[in-house]
């Protein structure tokens, strides 16, 4: 941790200064206890100024900290059951408000990545950013045919504060795996995929990419819209968009101006969520209010709009299937179906009192399923499961942390917009859907349309390929039995190799006894003729051995 002591004397001092431990909770243990008096034990803790006592405390602090307590203030600022309004109002403001850097430098990088200057490739460049975050800002232009874009610029050198900081977190993950009870969950694991996220972030060629993807996925759709992206050499450092019009997930008075149905508009979220994770296996992880738009052009009928693709997140089909599933016995109140069907995946350890996992699962969660969104708290659901998962051992694939974060920031959305939107009653008709798409009878038949071409095709060669598959079953079966024959013919040579090691080392030990007793029996200076045999005995002894090796 030594090499991590300028970064973590950093944390201390911001810590101390903007007082944030005056916002955590009481401390639930000693060494929490010791933390909070670590904080205070800092200077600056006892000369902070009025700041300190100010709402906006913990942005100042979060954008002073980097981008990965910016990325931190983003997902808490979608759960309002969390800090004072006060506090998240200003959280909300890291969201696409953060500081942002000098015109003259984003610029430079624009004409860098391009090969040319502005006025060869923009009819219009605005120096006045039209938004800044942790990992980018966004210029408004126009290009030379008249359409307007948008510019999104990578700020200098975040790649390598993501890099310090996730070398820090990925410190304390290891400390606390060998020293706390937290082996079944890989935190390790989750660290490294989290911070490949983030760097992932910071590649805007990528980005483009996969907002081309989502492009793709949701052409044409009533339901979402996402920009197109025009080419910018293949940059990582700038990427060209479509300019789009529409409002903030959380402008809730433009909503009530135009008359906007908000519980029409939180069920369309909640479908896009589903028919991302489930119909495309590729879905926006990143869904905080900054980077999810509403078109009004329409308030009848509005479309979501989808910013800021850098992150996405994929499951293996297992891991996909097993989630629907385990939605569906949620959804059902069936608790030792989802056991079974989590215990099926590996997630459960062999021999685990699966009765009692399920009776667990029961007292934490059916409580919650027949509350309104505005009354459920994710907090302690999640805080429960994890202290299931260390008793009995539970396995927390690292890929469903992405799928976390993601459920964490829709729900949050769906409490902003609709308090008392019935999330279960309208997950189950898209989860029985795809499940009927997925492992149905029509899906049955359908793969069956699809390989029967395949089939009928191959046909013709279906007699020789049966010949070949017995021709190379026989020749399998003998070399097997040539294998089986050479294999006994080794055990004969070493059972007999062993049989003659003994007499061998019977003659020279034996010889060497003889050779010893008489040396001590007779005279040196007329050997006998017991010494004499002894030692014809171990040479014998060994050169027999020798020929017969």
């Amino acid at each position: 941790m030594m090499r991590h002591l300028p970064r973590l004397l950093v944390l201390w001092s911001v810590f101390a200064r903007y007082r944030l431990d005056t916002l955590l909770p009481p401390p639930p243990s000693l060494l929490a206890h010791l933390a909070i008096i670590a904080f205070r034990l800092h200077p600056a803790w006892w000369f902070a100024g009025a700041q300190a006592q100010q709402p906006e405390r913990i942005r100042l602090a979060f954008e002073e900290l980097g981008p990965l307590f910016i990325k931190l203030g983003q997902l808490i600022s979608t759960r309002r059951d969390l800090l004072p309004p006060a506090v998240l109002d200003e959280l909300t403001k890291l969201q696409e408000n953060v500081p942002p850097f000098a015109v003259i430098e984003a610029k430079a990088i624009v004409e860098r990545e391009l090969g040319l200057s502005l006025n060869e490739a923009f009819a219009r460049f605005d120096d006045e950013p039209l938004a800044a975050a942790s990992i980018a800002q966004v210029h408004t232009a126009a290009l030379r045919d008249g359409r307007e874009v948008i510019v999104k610029i990578l700020r200098p050198g975040v790649a390598d504060r993501i890099r310090t900081d996730m070398a820090l977190l990925k410190s304390l993950a290891e400390i606390a795996e060998r020293r706390l009870d937290l082996r079944v969950i890989p935190l390790t694991r989750i660290v490294n995929d989290y911070e490949r996220t983030l760097l992932d972030e910071t590649d805007l060629a990528l980005e483009a990419d996969n907002t081309r993807q989502l492009r793709a996925n949701f052409v044409n759709s009533p339901l979402f819209y996402v920009p197109e992206i025009y080419e910018a050499n293949g940059s990582r450092e700038i990427m060209i968009a479509e300019r789009i019009e529409g409002v903030p997930i959380n402008d809730h008075a433009t909503f009530d101006r135009l008359g906007i149905d908000r519980e029409r508009l939180a069920e369309k979220g909640l479908t896009i969520f589903f028919t991302q994770v489930f119909r495309d296996n590729f879905f926006h992880a990143d869904m905080h209010p900054g980077n999810v738009y509403v078109e009004t052009a329409n308030p009848s009928d509005p479309r979501f709009i989808g910013l800021d693709c850098a992150i996405v997140g994929t499951l293996p089909s297992e891991d996909q299937l097993t989630i629907a599933q385990i939605l569906l016995s949620l959804i059902q109140r069936d608790f030792g179906q989802l056991v079974r069907v989590a215990a099926t995946a590996g997630w459960i350890p062999a021999g685990a009192p699966l009765d009692v996992i399920s009776r667990e699962v029961r007292r934490l969660v059916e409580p919650v399923l027949s509350k309104p969104i505005d009354q459920v708290q994710l907090a302690p659901i999640l805080a429960g499961l994890l202290d299931m998962s260390r008793v009995h051992g539970l396995h927390i694939p690292p890929q469903l942390v992405l799928l976390l974060k993601t459920l964490i920031h829709v729900e949050g959305l769906g409490r902003e917009l609709y308090p008392a939107l019935d999330i279960w009653s309208l997950a189950k008709p898209l989860l029985t859907q795809w499940m009927n798409d997925r492992i149905g009878p029509k899906a049955l038949l359908k793969r069956v349309k699809e390989d029967t071409p395949i089939l009928l095709a191959g046909l013709p060669e279906l007699p020789q390929l049966i010949f070949d598959a017995l021709s190379q079953q026989r020749l399998q079966g003998q070399w097997q039995r040539r294998q089986l024959d050479a294999l006994t013919a080794l055990q004969a040579d070493l059972r007999v190799g062993r049989r003659q090691d003994f007499i061998a080392w019977f003659g020279v030990i034996g010889g060497g006894l003889m050779a010893l007793a008489s040396a001590d029996a007779l005279p040196w200076s007329a050997p006998p003729a017991l010494l004499g045999w002894s030692i014809a005995v171990i040479v014998v002894s060994a050169l027999w051995r020798v020929t017969r090796a």
